[in-house]
């Protein structure tokens, strides 16, 4: 004949005991920020960090300019922080960044600070 199976179902959830059990074992626990948790005209900077550059109160580039101190003979050259082509410095011809998909990457020992307006 024919073989039955039956699953057992707790509360108005649908899925079976045994899915839900798994299910709670692999959820992890974030901290995360209620927008009501915060003061929307004045946030925090690390909320406004973590925005995307269009959706902030007031819409700012994530790019900048910055002064970046060769390892070798110590000339400061600036470089754009999401430069598409290598930079080298002007007087030793060391490699100072090096492009990726988004910012470019610092050769080890180079110091950089952000340039202000």
């Amino acid at each position: 004949g024919r073989t039955t199976t039956t699953t057992t179902t707790t509360g108005n959830d649908s899925r079976p005991q045994q899915a839900k059990r798994k299910s709670s074992k692999t959820r992890t626990r974030t901290s995360m920020v209620l927008h009501s948790d915060i003061d929307l005209l004045n946030p925090p900077a690390s909320v406004v960090k973590d925005q995307h550059k269009l959706k902030r109160l007031v819409q700012s580039p994530n790019s900048f300019f910055m002064d970046v101190k060769c390892q070798g003979c110590f000339n400061i050259t600036t470089v754009f922080s999401h430069s598409q082509s290598v930079v080298v410095c002007g007087t030793c011809a060391a490699v100072l960044c090096q492009p990726t998909g988004g910012r470019a990457r610092l050769t080890e020992g180079c110091s950089f600070r952000k340039k202000v307006e």
